[in-house]
Order: C-alpha cells, then sequence, then structure tokens
C-alpha cells in the first residue's frame, strides 16, 4: 500500500469520525430541547390542574362541562410571553392595551352562569385574549366574539385559529353583533355603566346574558340578566367585582 493511500484511508476515517460526533452531537441537542419543551408543557399541564382542582372547584364551581374546558385550554397560551409565568396564578393578568385576561375563577363563575346545555350561540363582547371564548368554544354550538381593539383582535384571531365554531369581529360591542343575532347567550367582559339595550334587544326569548356594570373600581355588580316572556329579569352574581371598562369608539 502506498504512502497516498495511507494518508487518504487515514483522511476517510477522520472524515467520518468527524461526521459521527457532529451527527451525535446534533442530535443530542434536539434531544434536550424536546425534553426542555416537554417538561415545559408539563409543567404548564400540573399548573392547570392545581388551578382547578383550588381555584375553580374548591370555590364551588360544579358544572362538569365548565370544568372540563377549564382543564383542557391552555391559558398559557392566551398570554404575552412576559406575563405567561403568572397564566396559572389567581389573578387578572396583563395582556397589553391596558386590558387583563380575567381571574380563572371569575371566568368559571361566568360561564357557569350561563346554564350552558351544548347546543346554543353565545355572543361575547370583549374578546380580549380570547380565553373566555376558547373556553366557550369547548362547551358549544357557535361563538360570536368582538373585540375593539385592533392589536387585541388581530392576537386572539392567530389564539382561536383551531376553533372552527368561532366567529371573531373588530368593532365596537356595545351594539352587540346584529348580523347574527339574536342569541341564546351574551357574556360581556368589560364593564359598562348600565346594560346596554343593543345587547338586550339581541338576547332570545329565555336567553341569558352574563354582564358587569359599574364604574371603575370596587363599585362593580355581576349581573345575571333574563329575557322572560318580554321582561327582563335581573340576579345579583357577585357585589364586588372589578373589570376594565368597557371600550367605546370615540
Amino acid at each position: 500500500m502506498t504512502a497516498k493511500m495511507i494518508k487518504l484511508r487515514f483522511f476517510i476515517k477522520t472524515l467520518f469520525l468527524i461526521i459521527t460526533l457532529t451527527a451525535a452531537m446534533v442530535l443530542q441537542f434536539a434531544c434536550r430541547t424536546e425534553i426542555k419543551e416537554r417538561t415545559k408543557e408539563d409543567i404548564y399541564t400540573y399548573l392547570r390542574e392545581k388551578m382547578v382542582e383550588n381555584q375553580i372547584i374548591e370555590r364551588n364551581i360544579k358544572d362538569k362541562n365548565v370544568i372540563r374546558a377549564m382543564k383542557k385550554v391552555p391559558r398559557h397560551a392566551f398570554i404575552p410571553e412576559e406575563n405567561r409565568n403568572q397564566a396559572y396564578n389567581d389573578t387578572p393578568v396583563l395582556i397589553g392595551e391596558g386590558q387583563t385576561i380575567s381571574q380563572p375563577y371569575v371566568v368559571a363563575l361566568m360561564t357557569e352562569n350561563l346554564d350552558l346545555i351544548g347546543d346554543e350561540r353565545v355572543l361575547e363582547i370583549g374578546t380580549g385574549s380570547g380565553y373566555q371564548a376558547a373556553i366557550l368554544a369547548e362547551i358549544v354550538r357557535e361563538v360570536y366574539t368582538v373585540e375593539i381593539i385592533y392589536s387585541l383582535y388581530q392576537r386572539a384571531n392567530l389564539a382561536l385559529n383551531d376553533y372552527s365554531n368561532i366567529k371573531t369581529s373588530n368593532h365596537d360591542g356595545y351594539y352587540g353583533w346584529e348580523e347574527y343575532a339574536p342569541f341564546d347567550r351574551i357574556i360581556v367582559t368589560a364593564a359598562p355603566d348600565h346594560i346596554p339595550q343593543p345587547l338586550i334587544s339581541q338576547l332570545k326569548q329565555g336567553g341569558i346574558m352574563v354582564i358587569p356594570v359599574g364604574p371603575p373600581g370596587w363599585n362593580q355588580v355581576l349581573w345575571k340578566v333574563e329575557k322572560v316572556n318580554g321582561k327582563i329579569k335581573t340576579t345579583q352574581i357577585a357585589d364586588v367585582v372589578i373589570f376594565v371598562q368597557l371600550t367605546r369608539n370615540k
């Protein structure tokens, strides 16, 4: 064997060794990344289960469909990255534009008071992060959700992309969504200073609306509004709630 052939064989073996080591390093990095991501999702799943157990069930939320939806929907996916570590806290969380995603218990309480069976068409005023719409979409036939702030509307559209039973719109929610009215249920996730007449008009006979009403601060009340035989019946759900004000077009 000539010296040239020996050098060639040595070069090929060395090259093969380099390629093998490089492939092993790439595979190891990929595995570590996958494990890291899986671990993060596992943590979120654990936190979500504890949220439902400690914040929802222990506070007497009994509707099985609400509990199931709260267990399933990844709340952290609807929160900006910088605040995602607060996703499963027992508090509202900032989502930008001066708006918040409601405290988990409040989401569950409002949803339960809609008395959902599963075949309803629901109007939501104040899409915000999209989380409440996702919870509703896990339970009912159709969700129509309105957001006045365009940047939030865009972000929520992306977050809700996998839901085929949700329609979104960017307009002033005070006026409801007449094109698709009437609705079996209406939920309002920001507080006006009175119950908007257009929403009452767009609520079906026998329908239910859940809405916070009042000025900014601690003087807001959460109401259950029912339309029975053409008349409006209001029942107080909670007398101390804090919601952002309902944003209006100027």
